[in-house]
Formats: C-alpha cells, structure tokens, sequence
C-alpha cells in the first residue's frame, strides 16, 4: 500500500550505512561462493553449449553475457511480461525440464511458479536464485510487507553484481572445464556494470533535489531508490498482485499536487490505467502532472532494441526520469 503521509522520505528499510554497505558489497564479491555437489552436465562434458533457463530476460540477459558462446539461454518472460502474475505454459515446463541450468530471481517475484521451481531443484537439475548470495542488510524490507524482502534487485546496479557473481559461480560449478572463460566474461561485464553505476549516478544528479521524486505504478524501483537517493513511491507494493484501492490513488494524488512534484511514469510490465487515475485525481486537484514517460520494469524491452538488454534498459530508464524531472517537462518516450 501507498504512504499517505505528505513529508517526502525513503520507504522500506535502507539496511547497512553507507560504509558498511560498501565493506559487504566488496566481501561479497571477494569471496567465492562455496557450492555444495553439483551435477556435471553432460553437455558441458562433451562440448556442447549447456542449455540455460531463466525466468526473467534480465537473468537471461546476464547468463547470455557470462556464458558466452558455451551457453544456449531460453528465457520465459518476454518483453511485457509481469512475473508476479506469470502463469508458465506446458512448453515452459519442458524448457525448465530440459534444462542442464535454470536461473531464477528468489525473494518470490516469480511468485505462482515458485512451486514448480522448487520441484525440479528436487530432480536433480540446478535450480539457482541468483539473489540467494546478497547480504540480507542490503535487502529491502518495506514496513508494509514485513518478513519479506523486496525482490527488484536489478535496479541497484552494485546488487546486480552479486547477481553476476552467482550465475558465474554455478556456470563454473556445473561445466569447471570453462571455469577461467566464464571468470573472464564475467570481469568483463563487471567493468560495464561499473560504468553504468557511475553513469546513473551522474545523470540522476542533473535533477534539482526538491524533484527526486519517483512514482510509477508499483513498487519496483525501491532498490533504485535507495541507492542513487531517490524517493520512490509505487502505487501498488512490490507486487502486482496487490490492488490499488480508490482511497490508494487518492492519497497519492494528494502528494503530488501538495509538493508539485512534475511527472509520474508508466511501466511497460504493468497497464497504464491506475497510473492515468492518478493523473486525473491530481488534475482535478488544481495541478497538471505529466506522464514522464514508460520505465522498463519487470520485464525488458524488445530483443535487438537497446532496452532489449540490462545494460540498455537501465540507460533507457535513466534518461527518461532525468528527462522527465530534471526540466519538469515530460519525456519523448511514449507512455503507452
């Protein structure tokens, strides 16, 4: 549910300080993971590429890039797709089933099929939440849904990196005859994702402090928020499956026409509508909100288009909160 309260502020729990969040991220990254026994799969043994399932295209975007050529990658959510509510098909379970790896979230966003994930780990096949290795300090836990931890990880650039660090570590643990290819892939890629941290850093620092204000229609970009010293306020929580009430886009409307905060954003994973009534609240309130534009959320954008990659969807998301914010002025990007 939406803090109502009017004084803009952070939400869910920031974890370690800023120094401590530093010291865990870096011994996180240092230390390798220890695995327990894991299969070798006989595609790793004979040469062939392991074929590696993922649930989401941004885990899929990241085995792709620490695999490289030894690797084969399906992943089940497409561009658009809302893995809260995602419902797999019969073919989707023959994927997972044919699978030598399957990569997954954890921290329940992929939450109707946690049960079937559960039950192939149980066959024998590899079955990895990649964000099973973050330090719980640096996990969210908003007030709101205590007990449990915020899954959009992905937008923390320096989480994505533990992330990058797991899919390596079981690349390496199920096929060790390319160990050294796929610890060459990933310091590689740990430079790009440097050089996207510094970047979002940088740009987000072009909007005027009083406009550090970020609403979008759930709960996604807390990760986001806490690290680049954003506020973020979802109309629904960290997931969808949770509703928006009246009173929800009512109370929001409220805050922005209260602090004229200048634009709100749609996402590409989740309908537009609750975030055009809340629009249309806050105009019938006297102030003219934009719609800053779409943010690319839980699902990626098109393959081949720059979104259609982590790197290019952080950029995309970037560049339109800045566009939108930084000026007051909506972006170019469409909202539909």
């Amino acid at each position: 549910m939406t803090d109502s309260r009017i004084p803009l502020q952070h939400q869910g729990r920031r974890g370690a300080s800023g120094l401590s969040r530093r010291r865990l991220l870096a011994a996180a990254l240092a230390a390798p993971l220890i695995l327990g026994v894991r299969r070798q799969s006989a595609a790793g043994q004979d040469g062939a590429p392991l074929a590696i399932a993922t649930t989401t295209g941004m885990i899929g975007d990241l085995a792709a890039n620490i695999g490289g050529d030894r690797v084969v990658v399906t992943s089940l959510m497409g561009p658009g797709v809302d893995p809260h509510l995602y419902k797999p098909s019969a073919g989707d379970i023959r994927t997972l089933e044919d699978a030598d790896v399957i990569f997954y979230n954890g921290l329940e966003l992929e939450g109707r099929m946690t049960d079937i994930l559960v039950g192939i780990a149980r066959s024998g096949t590899p079955t990895v939440p990649v964000a099973e290795n973050i330090p719980e300090d640096l996990l969210r836990e908003p007030p709101e849904f205590a007990g449990k931890y915020g899954p959009h990880i992905w937008f923390d650039v320096t989480l994505w990196k533990l992330a990058a660090q797991r899919v390596k570590d079981e690349l390496a643990a199920v096929d060790p005859g390319n160990e050294a290819a796929y610890q060459a892939n990933l310091d590689a890629y740990l430079a790009e994702l440097d050089t996207l941290h510094a970047y979002v850093q940088e740009q987000l620092a072009r909007i005027p402090e009083d406009q550090r204000v970020l609403i979008t229609a759930h709960d996604a970009f807390g990760y986001f928020g806490d690290q680049y010293g954003i506020d973020v306020r979802g109309l629904q929580g960290m997931s969808t499956a949770t509703e928006a009430t009246a009173g929800d886009i009512q109370a929001l409307a409220e805050l922005i026409a209260a602090e004229q905060i200048p634009a709100i954003f749609v996402e590409s994973s989740v309908p537009p509508a609750t975030i055009e009534a809340v629009q249309a609240a806050v105009q019938d309130r006297g102030f003219d909100v934009a719609i800053g534009g779409q943010l690319f959320s839980d699902a990626m954008g098109a393959a081949g288009a720059p979104e259609g990659t982590y790197l290019g969807m952080v950029r995309h998301n970037v560049d339109t909160i800045v566009g939108a914010l930084a000026s007051g002025e909506a972006a170019s990007t469409p909202a539909a």
